[in-house]
């Protein structure tokens, strides 16, 4: 008998309280390593890198080491492959490589390229223990709760990105991001709970043509990355801007037929809220996802950066009922292979 299509992205949405604590433990079991080795590197910079999800991971990840005043970037693996010295390197850097599978090609060749340049030192964070990603760095974490069925990531991309906010916290000596970090499994449970019905009542909505994915901050990169699930499963159009960004010339393609997802901030979020109230007037209907005010409303008692990551589970949902809608398999989309090798 045939799987039900989507049975492996819903399960391992639903998976993710689970995996989230399994992948913050391998952090802390790396701890003592991964501050050794921030204090005999002395960096200039993090460079955090990847390709597709991890790259979202990436942005998402250096805008909050930021916060916690560490100095990082992101790019592209492939932009540090074929340009590595337009991808704003300073000597020495710590390389952070993302990535699932631990195989795909560019963010080999990212590592090999950097190594070349002696331009410092390389953390690998990725799935799968036999891969070639998990040997290249002076310090490897690998999050074998991320491992996937699916192609499109879901508990993968959580489950790095969570890696990727306590490795920062490590770093930084962050104490109350990593306390916040370690409570996120039991806040998802409820956000499953809290995002499914309305996950339900837009994601099968047959009058959407367009979504909109608006995220400022850290929560940028995340908006990208739920765009991308909603293209990936379900083969719709849809696109990631900063919420202040919308305004200035993409509103012109809101209508009734529009769903515009906004990733509410704690700073922000009256300014933020405002953007979604003039796509209303505009014909567009909203989603509104965040700690309180908001449609999908966590009420996680969580600090911003560690409940950063409920808004792409919420995110996941919309694109997984999409798909079931249209009759799709989210297992396994159109043109999409689960490593891309050169």
């Amino acid at each position: 008998m045939a799987e039900k299509p989507g049975k492996h992205t819903i399960e391992e949405i639903h998976s993710q309280p689970s995996a989230w604590p399994a992948a913050l433990q391998v952090v802390q079991e790396n701890a003592a390593a991964m501050q050794a080795l921030w204090q005999a590197g002395n960096y200039a910079q993090v460079l955090l890198t990847g390709c597709g999800s991890p790259y979202y991971i990436a942005q998402a990840a250096a805008a909050n080491w930021r916060e916690l005043g560490l100095p990082a970037a992101a790019a592209p693996a492939s932009e540090i492959w074929l340009n590595p010295r337009n991808t704003y390197l300073k000597k020495p850097t710590l390389l952070v490589a993302l990535s699932r599978s631990g195989a795909t090609t560019e963010v080999l060749r990212a590592c090999e390229a950097f190594a070349g340049e002696g331009a410092g030192d390389v953390l690998t964070i990725s799935c799968y223990p036999q891969a070639p990603l998990a040997t290249l760095g002076k310090a490897n974490l690998v999050v074998t709760s991320g491992q996937e069925e699916s192609f499109a990531q879901t508990r993968a991309f959580t489950s790095l990105y969570l890696a990727a906010l306590a490795s920062g916290a490590t770093f930084a000596s962050h104490d109350a991001q990593m306390h916040d970090l370690l409570q996120t499994g039991e806040a998802c449970k409820r956000v499953l709970a809290v995002a499914a019905p309305l996950a339900q009542q837009h994601g099968r909505n047959a009058g959407f043509d367009r979504y909109y994915f608006l995220g400022s901050g850290e929560r940028y990169g995340l908006a990208c990355e739920m765009s991308l699930k909603m293209k990936e499963m379900s083969l719709s159009h849809s696109e990631p801007f900063h919420f202040m960004e919308f305004r200035h010339g993409p509103q012109t393609m809101v209508n009734n037929s529009t769903l515009v997802i906004g990733l509410v901030s704690e700073r922000n979020g009256e300014r933020e809220q405002a953007v979604l109230a003039d796509m209303r007037k505009l014909g567009g209907t909203t989603l509104s996802i965040g700690e309180a005010g908001c449609d999908v409303n966590f009420a996680s008692g969580l600090r911003e950066p560690a409940r950063n990551a409920l808004c792409v589970v919420a995110g996941q949902l919309l694109a997984y009922e999409h798909a079931i809608s249209k009759g799709l398999n989210p297992d396994r989309p159109h043109n999409l292979n689960a490593v891309v090798k050169l």
